[in-house]
């Protein structure tokens, strides 16, 4: 069969399409994303199509189809179900000049429409002679490993660098974005935070710059200034740079400060929002931060300056008195300094207190104590502290899983 593939610009072309049922309306989907002037000529539609036309996406003929239905179109569809109408379709078509693709015989056609796939940039269309249900298999594997990462084409875009800020999510790789892993696969440059999910790093093609600023706790740290001149050093020399950063970068991320130093240097810049510790790590232990009839609000606080110092701006004895769900970030070298001052304010020193270490890592733990105990919890950084009754439920279902 002599075909020859092709990707059409149908904004503002006439496209008729015969026929209102269910393959019209997978069909007309497509076209209303191109921009084609789209015009339906079928005694009846579905409600989706009656719906569009309302809107005014397309222009619904409602009544059987006419010899010179076609005056003008660059394309039509023959979906009526009706091997003699579509016939009658593709015939006049012919004589006018008219591209035309038949739904229900596509080897008597001059055109077809292919099964199709979408991924970010990348359009996928395959055709398998005129079996649908084998082009629809072969494009959902394509997908589904473009998806997966086992598939991938570098873009070979030209232009001005950019930055794109990746929030990669609390460590395990599975919990990236998948606007995010794209992200990742077509970087030039990635500038890596410790936290997030470094383990993908290694399978980067060998030509791509990755560059760890990662910070330790009370260790040795690039400073923000630095990692901020060396986005928009590499982006002005062209590159697409990835800056991967743990949980969400604008979540206790600087990501705003990064994005502030590359707006004021001309640089293109956006952001994927990651997946935030703050959130995950709760998730992961089994803790609702709100739990209906117990609290319906959780605070996030950073407590990596104790309480006491000039620096501090958090007023622990206020968010002692709420009921809430307290998270904790960074808290752990302040964690019996934080406890004193809420309980001080009115907390109970009996309320639950959970410690998760190393969210969605095979290294989680778990550990359940009181904030009149936590100062005495051993506890490995990065963990999340969570106060409240909340804790209670991860309690419980800790002890049914136990044999």
């Amino acid at each position: 069969m002599n075909r020859y593939p092709l990707f059409l610009d149908l904004a503002g072309r006439r496209v008729v399409v015969v026929g209102g049922g269910a393959v019209a309306t997978r069909r007309i989907g497509r076209l209303v994303e191109s921009g084609a002037d789209i015009v339906v000529v079928s005694p009846s539609t579905s409600d989706e199509l009656g719906s569009l036309a309302q809107r005014g996406a397309l222009r619904w003929l409602a009544r059987r189809y006419e010899t010179g239905d076609l005056d003008g179109a660059m394309l039509v569809l023959a979906c009526t179900g009706d091997p003699d109408v579509d016939r009658t379709i593709a015939e006049d078509a012919a004589a006018s000049r008219v591209w035309c693709a038949r739904a229900d015989d596509a080897g008597s056609s001059p055109a077809w429409v292919p099964a199709v796939g979408v991924m970010g940039e990348l359009t996928v269309a395959v055709s398998a002679g005129g079996d649908p249900r084998r082009a629809s298999g072969v494009r959902d594997g394509i997908v589904a490993a473009l998806r997966a990462g086992d598939l991938h084409a570098r873009s070979g875009r030209t232009g001005g660098g950019e930055v794109v800020l990746v929030g990669g999510g609390p460590g395990d790789p599975d919990l990236l974005t998948l606007a995010g892993y794209r992200a990742l696969l077509e970087a030039d440059v990635v500038v890596s935070d410790r936290l997030g999910p470094t383990q993908l790093l290694a399978g980067l093609p060998a030509d791509v710059e990755v560059l760890d600023v990662g910070k330790t706790p009370h260790g040795p740290a690039a400073r923000q200034d630095d990692i901020n001149a060396l986005l928009v050093t590499r982006a002005r020399a062209g590159k697409r740079v990835v800056r991967l950063k743990g949980g969400d970068a604008f979540v206790y991320g600087r990501g705003g400060e990064e994005v502030a130093a590359c707006v004021a240097a001309g640089v293109p810049v956006r952001v994927i929002p990651g997946v935030s510790s703050v959130t995950a790590a709760p998730g992961l232990a089994g803790i609702p931060l709100t739990h209906r009839g117990m609290t319906q609000h959780f605070v996030v606080a950073s407590g990596h300056v104790p309480p006491g110092d000039p620096r501090c701006t958090v007023d622990w004895r206020a968010l002692a008195a709420s009921n809430g769900t307290l998270v904790l970030i960074m808290a752990v070298a302040n964690r019996g300094t934080i406890a004193a001052e809420l309980i001080a304010g009115g907390r109970n020193r009996a309320t639950p207190v959970a410690v998760i270490e190393n969210a969605s890592t095979r290294q989680q733990r778990l550990a359940i104590t009181t904030l009149e105990g936590i100062a005495a919890e051993p506890i490995t950084p990065p963990a999340i502290i969570v106060v409240g009754d909340v804790v209670e439920l991860a309690s419980m279902q800790t002890q049914q899983a136990q044999p």
